[in-house]
């Protein structure tokens, strides 16, 4: 799985409204490949992760919830061809996880990716 890199492949997908919703999240997808500089594209599905700051204060927060979609993105979206970004649209509670990396907050944001791709298949 390759991972979206340029602004403009950023800016294609963010044009695109989204296909699934859930509290915290959005998945927009593009059904053709996003080429990466203008040229074509290689085979092969593409991802993204786009976690604002104004939704994710910390660095190491920003970091684990990157590494939860690229994490479970690769396992599931695999499989459907095009390009995906999913994107953080509200931030999570500071006083449910006040650590900004904490087994609990990993374990919500997984079980919320888990129910956003559930939500639209192809």
């Amino acid at each position: 799985m390759q991972r979206l890199r340029t602004r403009a492949q950023f800016q294609a997908l963010l044009a695109e409204r989204p296909v699934a919703r859930t509290p915290h999240f959005a998945w927009h997808r593009l059904q053709e490949p996003v080429p990466a500089d203008g040229s074509t594209a290689s085979q092969g599905p593409w991802l993204g992760a786009l976690v604002p700051k104004r939704w994710a204060r910390r660095a190491v927060t920003r970091n684990a919830i990157r590494r939860q979609v690229h994490a479970l993105g690769a396992a599931r979206l695999a499989a459907l061809p095009g390009a995906h970004l999913i994107r953080l649209r509200a931030a999570f509670p500071v006083d449910a996880f006040p650590s900004a990396s904490s087994r609990a907050l990993k374990r919500a944001v997984r079980a919320e990716l888990e129910q956003l791709l559930a939500q639209a298949r192809p």
